[in-house]
């Protein structure tokens, strides 16, 4: 018997409407029949075309949007979503937004202080960590997320791209800290462009083409057939 799952997708479709001319509106399907099952100890990387689904179907896992069509059942997981436009407050402070979310994340007040210097230490802000999140760079907030939600250890971390804008400390230290997720039996789903780091980090890899799953399994082969996909289409 494999791992416990944690979330399971099953047959899951969205639409929704979008502007095709000044009056007339058309029906938009970036995801349809899309199954999958993600199981403790596992990291799964998503890849495919600007407009595939993939920052969707993270949005669905999170519970923030619900498919049309289709199921997505959360086996008692704690989830937490890791994106540059989701989850915090500009006109708070960095060590606001962090005890923020500890709390929406059901870490009791007291426990969150304690967790603060290490979430500190690992954001790296500096004085930085009482301005408000207004005056932060990209890379600035994605430190201060993937430091609030180590310390808050979901069993399901999904992240939306936001590796992408660090600097290379920050990636290597970030890398480090999702292995050490998966170790311990958490799960975690990556988003991202950057092919090297769903093969350093993912042991599967789901290709999001056209709206379904157009191939799911092991992270290397998968990304094969991509590349030599996007060159031939390229070509």
């Amino acid at each position: 018997m494999g791992a416990q799952p944690l979330l399971s997708v099953d047959r899951v479709a969205v639409s929704y409407r979008v502007r095709n001319g000044l009056l007339r509106w058309t029906r938009f399907t970036p995801l349809q029949d899309v199954s999958f099952e993600l199981r403790r100890g596992e990291s799964l990387g998503l890849i495919g075309r600007n407009g595939a689904g993939k920052s969707t179907l993270l949005r669905m896992l999170a519970g923030i949007m619900a498919p049309d069509a289709g199921s997505i059942r959360n086996h008692g997981a704690r989830v937490s979503l890791l994106s540059l436009g989701v989850g915090f407050l500009a006109h708070l402070s960095g060590r606001e937004n962090a005890m923020l979310s500890g709390l929406l994340m059901g870490i009791r007040r007291e426990e969150m202080r304690k967790r603060l210097p290490r979430l500190i230490e690992f954001a790296d802000l500096g004085e930085f960590i009482d301005r408000p999140l207004y005056t932060y760079s990209a890379g600035m907030r994605a430190r201060l997320g993937f430091a609030t939600a180590i310390q808050v250890e979901p069993d399901v971390l999904l992240i939306d791209e936001i590796l992408g804008v660090g600097d290379q400390d920050f990636r290597a230290r970030s890398y480090a800290e999702i292995q050490r997720m998966v170790h311990a039996e958490r799960a975690v789903v990556l988003v991202s462009h950057n092919l090297g780091a769903i093969r350093d980090i993912c042991a599967r890899t789901a290709w999001i083409d056209n709206g379904g799953l157009r191939a799911l399994g092991e992270t290397r082969p998968i990304l094969q057939q991509y590349v030599r996909s996007e060159q031939e289409a390229g070509a």
